[in-house]
This record gives structure tokens, C-alpha cells and sequence, in this order.
């Protein structure tokens, strides 16, 4: 069974997606394994309709916008490598690690988090969070738990803290400011088995 994954990946691939995503190569084998379980398509990609299958996503949220940020825009198909270099945003920063390349940060840096994290409010993509998408993003998180007016008012108070040149809306640096004590690396980490 776990044979299929290793044939299929030659070793060659394993080793680039090593270096790109700071994996184990027994990591990799074995989240092809997966990959290839949710490729029901079986033509080496996965649609979203792959993704939407898997039920910690199904029932998260935020899971569409988890889903999208796998695919590249005017993508609906995503590669094995692409489905890699997206997991290594959670993968933990390994204390031998942290200062390794000074000229390339690793996928799961801070930085490479946030910008992820931010991505998932950035539903536009134009480089900010309106008070409109951080709306839509909580009224995704807490559905019809609260009043819009409720909702309002916190959107409103996160912009009136974050926003530090008053253009009512949050750049990727002052999501970074909001966010400097916050153990982004414990919050956006999964512990993949070796």
C-alpha cells in the first residue's frame, strides 16, 4: 500500500521538494500517499472538490478560503508540489533551522505565515483588509451567533486598532504590528509524523 507513493514520486522530485519545503523525505512519501488517496480524479492534481471532501475542512469555517489558497489564481487544479509548498506554511520552524539562509526565507517562517493568514482576509487580493472583508471573514467564523451590528463593531474597533496611516483598512504591515505577540508559530504549526 504505502509502495504506490514511492514509485510514483522519483527521487529526484523528493529531493527538490525537500530542499523547497524543509520536509523529510519520509514526510513526503507519506503525504503523497495522502495526496494520491484524495485524487479521485486520479490524474495527479486535486480539484476543490477534492479538498471540500476532506472533513476537518468541511466543517472549518474558513474552509473554502483555506481550499482556495492551495490554487493558484485562475487555477482549479493543484499539482503534488503545490499542494507541498502550501503545507510547508504549517510545518513547525525546527530550532536548526530559524537562521539557516539568511538570502531565502523558509515557507514556514513568521513572516510566510502571516502573509498567509493575511491572504485569507485579503479576499480581493489587493493588498489590504477592507472593514467589508474582515466582515464577511468573521461573519465565516461565527455565522449567526451575532447581530450584524455586533459584527460591525468589532470589525470597526480591530481597523481603528490596526490602521496606523488611516486609510480605514489593514496593510500586510500593520497586520504584522497587530499581531507581534502572538505566537504565530504555535497557532500555524501541524506536527507532521517523521
Amino acid at each position: 500500500m504505502g509502495s504506490r507513493a514511492s514509485t510514483l514520486l522519483r527521487e529526484e522530485e523528493i529531493e527538490e521538494i525537500k530542499k523547497e519545503t524543509g520536509f523529510s523525505h519520509s514526510q513526503i512519501t507519506r503525504l503523497y500517499s495522502r495526496f494520491t488517496s484524495l485524487d479521485k480524479g486520479e490524474n495527479g492534481t486535486l480539484s476543490r472538490e477534492d479538498f471540500q471532501r476532506i472533513p476537518e475542512l468541511a466543517i472549518n469555517p474558513l474552509g473554502d478560503r483555506i481550499i482556495n489558497a492551495f490554487f493558484p489564481e485562475g487555477e482549479d487544479q493543484v499539482n503534488f508540489r503545490g499542494f507541498m509548498r502550501t503545507l510547508a506554511h504549517f510545518r513547525p520552524i525546527e530550532d536548526n533551522e530559524k537562521n539557516k539562509d539568511p538570502n531565502s526565507e523558509p515557507l514556514n517562517s513568521r513572516t510566510n505565515k502571516l502573509l498567509f493568514a493575511f491572504r485569507l482576509y485579503d479576499l480581493d487580493r489587493d493588498d489590504k483588509i477592507s472593514r467589508d472583508e474582515l466582515l464577511q471573514v468573521l461573519r465565516m467564523m461565527v455565522g449567526v451567533n451575532i447581530s450584524d451590528e455586533q459584527l460591525g463593531s468589532i470589525a470597526d474597533r480591530t481597523i481603528q486598532e490596526a490602521d496606523q496611516n488611516g486609510d480605514n483598512s489593514i496593510s500586510f504591515n500593520e497586520f504584522i504590528k497587530v499581531l507581534e505577540k502572538v505566537d504565530v508559530e504555535q497557532k500555524m504549526s501541524i506536527r507532521f509524523l517523521h
